[in-house]
């Protein structure tokens, strides 16, 4: 059982859950996901199953959007619903106040991840150190904010406007931070009431399966539930090189080869994902000289072991 499934996750569960429910439905170990989401947060998870686990690193720094509902009039512990809430004086602010404020979150920013997070401490998570009364001050960390716009503005209970915002954003944005600071640069304070991922990378919320047809699938069978997986390489958006059949005994057994010709200019550092002439990946690869070298095989045994074998001669 290998591939992407891209899963709509509800609210509720953690991230885990959904990686144990996979797990259990799929009946298959290695199982993985592509970016946390919190309980109370729902939409894109990518979850990989078997050979597509090797490939989840390449997929940590993908770009990320969300649909977030940001409550306006009162500060969060959490900077969240889920916290403790503590109303703040003074007049709401206007949709006008937060479209001109939110000029100064798009680029480049510094942004203070919340107290309440899993980053560590000296070794202890801060959400830990949070949870028992201590003082958690997080250094803040540079993230981009692509797109930040109002999608709608709600006045319906005095003093506590309501903005839904679409954000699109670098890998490891804390949209609670971003609610919290949109707050505090109009002098009304805010706190995260909701949030949507609509996208994580090229996985978006439209091509994502419920975990009903999850559990559908996997009362009908294993082919039911394989129907649901993008290929192991779904979204890898690296330089892809077409390697040559004969080339493929070589790449099983670990060993470099020639870069072919014709071949696009490639990084020198970066990952390079190797194909054969079907367009299936078959490695992972680096640039070492003028060879690529594979940093993880993906064949299977048993074609590798084949792949340009030379047949013995009839006795």
């Amino acid at each position: 059982m290998d591939g992407v499934l891209v899963v709509a996750k509800p609210v509720g569960p953690t991230s885990h859950d959904i990686v144990g429910l996979v797990r259990r439905l799929a009946a298959t170990k290695r199982v993985g996901h592509g970016g946390t989401l919190d309980p109370f947060a729902s939409g894109v998870l990518p979850v990989f199953l078997g050979r597509a686990t090797r490939l989840v690193e390449y997929h940590l720094g993908d770009r990320k959007r969300y649909r977030a509902t940001v409550c306006f009039g009162a500060t969060s512990t959490t900077d969240d619903l889920e916290g403790a809430l503590s109303p703040v004086a003074g007049p709401p602010p206007t949709r006008a106040t937060i479209e001109a404020a939110l000029g100064g979150f798009r680029g480049t920013i510094e942004q203070r991840p919340p107290a309440y997070s899993a980053i560590k401490v000296a070794g202890r998570r801060a959400y830990a150190m949070a949870r028992a009364g201590e003082t958690v001050e997080l250094a803040p960390r540079s993230v981009t904010i692509d797109a930040i716009e109002i999608v709608s503005w709600d006045e319906a209970t005095a003093g506590e406007p309501v903005a839904v915002i679409d954000v699109a954003c670098s890998a490891g944005t804390y949209v609670r931070s971003l609610a919290r600071d949109l707050g505090a640069a109009v002098g009304s304070g805010a706190y995260l009431g909701a949030l949507v991922r609509t996208a994580s990378g090229p996985f978006t919320l439209v091509e994502a399966t419920e975990l009903d047809a999850v559990r559908a699938a996997a009362e009908a069978g294993p082919d039911a539930v394989a129907a649901l997986l993008q290929p192991i390489d779904a979204g890898l958006e690296l330089p892809t090189v077409v390697v040559a059949d004969g080339a493929l005994g070589a790449i099983g057994r670990g060993q470099a080869i020639g870069v072919p010709a014709g071949a696009e200019v490639l990084p020198p550092d970066g990952p390079i994902r190797l194909v054969d002439e079907t367009g299936r990946l078959v490695a992972i690869a680096r640039l070492a000289g003028t060879k690529l070298a594979p940093d993880k095989v993906l064949l299977d045994a048993p074609a590798a072991a084949g792949a340009g074998a030379v047949a013995s001669p009839p006795a």
